[in-house]
């Protein structure tokens, strides 16, 4: 996911290409990406995760090798969006955190939020790794070398994953101890139909993270703006991603105590009011410190959406379910970050833009508080 905008201008240079000729790999790979997660969801219901993640990994290796031997641009598309976005990087993201979901019950955020760190920090490890080599070695060789780790790394790993997790969703309990709330009592004890519910989220889904979008995609060219210049952008992104890390493990802990829909309601109203401070923040000490808070809020969110679909739906439904909410937030990603270039472009500001994003922060948050203040059903005595 993160190697090609890493690759972005050797490629730009070495086809002879223009910017937005040259992002088009990029976003074959997210809408590939989105797509492939529900696809690789109900795979992995029917066959389990070890057979989609090998999977992916073949389609991973055959994707960057095939990147890497392209003649023209069509063809490094095509690699990007069919094999390392559509069928590779999807088998890797929504069907892990699904799958981790189904072997916890009291630890299951943390273990779910484990799951969904590795995203982040792989944007904080592996750009530069990558940069060395396409310096040294060309972003052909790159590409190519990349393809050969995938594959004799992930591979032996998919593996050991072999073993399908327990679906029982009641388990032996100490004597004296309540058993769990099952994920049939919590649907029943929230009065919706599970196509309703589904529904909700994949709206609340895309309402935060076109909020996320914001900074994340337009704070390098915020910073240009106003003239502190991209690669102190570049650090403040950076920056967001490693508190990303720390918010998702926090949230993760948070889950296990609250449940997944008040983690999804802090870290939501937390990322709102970090968007508020970005309309106060123009100096350059203030935009890192800015930053530093949003990754630190907004981390944590994404994660929330698979604990609160491993709450309230069926195990056996979960990587499909939890693939479709995900499609949504990567959804909310693309359309955030377009709709905030245009409002830039209409109102000449970036203030307008973040006071945008605080709206659909707003209707995220509304959506959440609507979940949380339903009417509550009894729940029968477990017997």
């Amino acid at each position: 996911m993160w190697s090609v905008a890493v690759a972005l201008p050797a490629v730009q240079a070495d086809f002879g290409l223009s910017r937005a000729e040259a992002t088009v790999p990029y976003t074959l790979t997210m809408v590939g990406f989105a797509l492939g997660g529900v696809l690789m969801g109900k795979l992995a219901d029917r066959c389990g995760i070890a057979a989609v993640v090998a999977f992916g990994t073949l389609a991973l290796a055959a994707g960057y090798v095939a990147a890497g031997m392209a003649r023209g641009i069509v063809g490094f598309a095509l690699a990007h969006g069919l094999l390392i976005g559509l069928a590779g990087s999807s088998a890797t993201f929504g069907p892990l955190i699904a799958d981790a979901s189904l072997w916890f019950s009291r630890r299951r955020g943390i273990a779910v939020a484990l799951a969904a760190a590795g995203n982040y920090l792989a944007g904080t490890v592996w750009p530069p790794i990558v940069q060395h080599f396409i310096e040294t070695a060309g972003w052909r060789a790159t590409h190519i070398g990349i393809g050969f780790v995938c594959l004799a790394t992930m591979l032996p790993l998919a593996f050991v994953l072999r073993r399908r997790p327990p679906l029982e969703e009641l388990h032996a309990q100490p004597a004296g101890r309540a058993a769990p709330i099952t994920w049939a009592q919590r649907q029943r004890q929230l009065g919706l139909a599970p196509a309703a519910l589904q529904g909700l989220l994949v709206c609340a889904g895309v309402a935060c993270c076109v909020a996320m979008s914001m900074p994340q995609v337009h704070i390098v060219a915020y910073c240009v703006d106003l003239g502190f210049g991209a690669a102190r952008g570049a650090e403040m992104l950076s920056l967001m991603l490693a508190f990303g890390i720390v918010s998702r493990l926090a949230s993760g802990a948070i889950a296990d105590r609250v449940g997944g829909l008040k983690t999804l309601l802090l870290g939501s109203t937390l990322q709102g009011a970090a968007l508020v401070l970005y309309l106060f923040s123009d100096g350059l000490t203030s935009l890192y410190v800015v930053s530093a808070l949003f990754g630190l809020f907004q981390g944590g969110i994404v994660p929330s959406y698979a604990i609160i679909v491993r709450e309230y739906f069926s195990p056996q439904e979960a990587g499909a379910r939890v693939g479709t909410v995900l499609m949504a937030t990567l959804a909310g990603m693309a359309l955030g970050g377009w709709m905030s270039g245009a409002v830039f472009d209409l109102t000449g500001s970036y203030r307008a833009a973040f006071a945008n994003g605080i709206l659909w922060n707003l209707a995220n948050v509304s959506i959440v508080l609507w979940l949380l203040r339903r009417p509550r059903a009894p729940i029968a005595a477990a017997t």
